[in-house]
């Protein structure tokens, strides 16, 4: 026999939930429109605010958690989403994901760049004529060597390949000079065990994409990067907004004074001086022909600021 009170208090429960998250959308919405002016003045011309908007309630709805996330972390993510010119969602340019900050107890959303995003990126910088990275696996013929005349092969087995037992990058650049990286994929999951979300988002829905991101991201600090790159790779796995640097891997966080949604600090750009790359000085792991590389110091990666994000 069928408890009608307890399947009216179910019926309740639920849509007391529904009317919460209903009503968390709508502030959500509310927000957002408020700061479609501020969207507006940091979008390229070929995205528009609304579609932002658009894209990122769409995520939200498909991932209902970032609705519980801080305020704060969504709108700063979604800046430097806007910032950057890349969507976040299916297309894989970058994602909003969303972690328990362990020292605040808040969930936060976090600001990850896709495989595709970095791609984008670095085509930005006009010196790449190509970049592309691939995953070997273990019934793979592939082989590499360094030296004076460095060469890599990769042929991919047509049926059972077997485990992923590598990760390799490669860019051309439009002098023709090449450069290459390659990953095993033990680095590839110590680099996963130390993000924020190991265990939800990209990292279990699109492990490969991941793992080519990776060695993308290692080798672009041998490449020319424009100012969007150093910008991408700056607050890529961020929240309001913690930096991995690109020489190692400390992490520098600086909080956010959010206090006032309708102040937002101007965006400023300086060029970065170039230098060339001593041949000697390039790690194993990477090949390097005439390939330069922009210094990134502290003071310099301050040059791309976070609107929420307020000076050391």
């Amino acid at each position: 026999m069928v408890d009608t009170e307890k399947v009216k208090q179910i019926v309740k429960q639920k849509q007391e939930e529904q009317s919460k998250t209903d009503k968390g959308q709508t502030e959500i919405q509310t927000l957002l429109n408020k700061m479609k002016d501020e969207f507006r003045k940091v979008l390229p011309e070929t995205i528009k605010p609304d579609r932002l908007i658009r894209i990122a309630l769409t995520e939200m709805r498909m991932n209902p958690r970032l609705f519980d996330a801080s305020k704060e972390s969504l709108l700063g993510a979604l800046m430097v989403s806007a910032q950057l010119g890349l969507e976040p969602g299916a297309l894989g340019y970058c994602y909003l994901v969303p972690y328990q900050n362990k020292k605040t107890g808040q969930l936060e959303i976090q600001f990850q760049l896709g495989y595709k995003g970095i791609l984008e990126l670095v085509r930005r910088s006009g010196q790449v004529e190509n970049i592309e990275a691939r995953v070997v696996y273990e019934k793979d013929k592939f082989d590499f060597e360094y030296g004076l005349t460095p060469k890599l092969v990769h042929k991919p087995a047509l049926k059972e390949r077997g485990k992923p037992v590598a990760v390799y990058a490669i860019a051309r650049f439009k002098s023709g000079a090449t450069a290459f990286d390659i990953m095993s994929v033990d680095e590839i999951e110590a680099i996963k065990k130390r993000s924020k979300s190991p265990e939800y988002g990209p990292w279990v829905t699109d492990w490969e994409a991941m793992a080519k991101k990776v060695i993308i991201k290692r080798l672009c600090k041998y490449l020319p990067l424009s100012v969007d790159v150093q910008r991408g790779l700056a607050v890529d796995e961020t929240t309001k907004v913690a930096r991995k640097d690109m020489q190692d891997e400390e992490e520098i966080i600086y909080e956010a004074d959010l206090t006032d949604w309708d102040k937002v600090i101007t965006v400023e750009t300086k060029e970065v001086p170039i230098k060339e790359v001593p041949q000697d000085t390039v790690p194993q792991g990477v090949v390097a022909q005439d390939v330069v590389v922009e210094e990134t110091k502290a003071q310099e990666a301050k040059t791309f600021k976070n609107p929420f994000v307020k000076d050391e």
